[in-house]
């Protein structure tokens, strides 16, 4: 167990797969409670049960869209006065859909990834850091992307989206800092682990098959990230950290060679 007091309470949205989840189970394991926001209910009740199981933590959920803003103002809303202080804000909530190129793409696709990637960062930000302002304290970690540091082929809207992300931590972080408000951000290029390619291809698990050929990050090692973040000194904000697998030089550099003995 961590050091760290457990009475910290950290908010990680999209918890219920890949990087999210992860981050759930590594903030669990060190005595932190959980607050988990996804929209599949019934992944969020088992996620909850077997935390507080293995780890002897508290954990509420917080079953909503958060493309919808009535919907997670009122989601927020529903908390507990105990839980309402919240140390730890995690903006994971995110995706990509589809893999065209601008002139193909599907108008639906676009709206998906702008509502959910900045959009419902900024609906849950916008809802939490006030508190942090009033306290004069906390921490926001958005999840990024290589994508929003470099664009690649048929990557447009999608990485419109995570380079808005960049840009949002950096100017949260201007209009925050002199509240004692740590802001940072984890930009990781090709994960496993995750259901990213599955919802990128909607559903199709032959063109999601992307990581046969080489050896990307997994959402651990993605979560371990945050975690070392969260935990430095208050003194201390790691402001950003862009993490590739080894045979990922950039997004249009991949030694697809293989993976074996890797």
């Amino acid at each position: 167990m961590s050091s760290m007091p457990i009475t910290k309470t950290v908010l990680i949205t999209g918890a219920t797969s890949g990087i999210g989840y992860a981050t759930a189970r590594i903030f669990a394991k060190n005595g932190y409670r959980l607050i988990l926001t996804g929209r599949r209910k019934d992944r969020l009740e088992e996620i909850k049960q077997k935390l507080i199981k293995k780890y002897g933590i508290e954990v509420t959920t917080l079953c909503f869209d958060i493309r919808n803003q009535s919907a997670t103002t009122k989601a927020y809303k529903s908390l507990k006065s105990g839980w309402k202080t919240i140390d730890i804000l995690i903006n994971n909530a995110g995706l990509a859909k589809g893999f065209s190129p601008i002139h193909e793409g599907k108008i639906d696709d676009w709206e998906t990834m702008i509502d959910t990637n900045i959009k419902g960062l900024l609906y849950i930000t916008r809802l939490v850091s006030p508190d942090m302002v009033a306290a004069n304290r906390g921490h926001i970690i958005n999840i990024c992307s290589t994508a929003g540091h470099e664009v690649y082929p048929n990557g447009n809207v999608y990485a419109a989206t995570k380079f808005a992300v960049d840009a949002l931590t950096k100017s949260m972080r201007l209009d925050l800092y002199k509240f004692g408000i740590r802001v940072s951000q984890v930009s990781p290029g090709h994960v496993e682990e995750t259901e990213f390619a599955l919802v990128r291809f909607d559903g199709d698990e032959k063109r999601a098959k992307i990581y046969e050929d080489f050896v990307p990050l997994k959402s651990k090692d993605v979560a371990e990230t945050v975690f070392f973040i969260s935990t430095r000194p208050r003194h201390v904000n790691i402001q950003d950290v862009l993490m590739m697998g080894t045979q990922q030089a950039g997004n249009n550099f991949i030694d697809r060679s293989g993976r074996a003995d890797r």
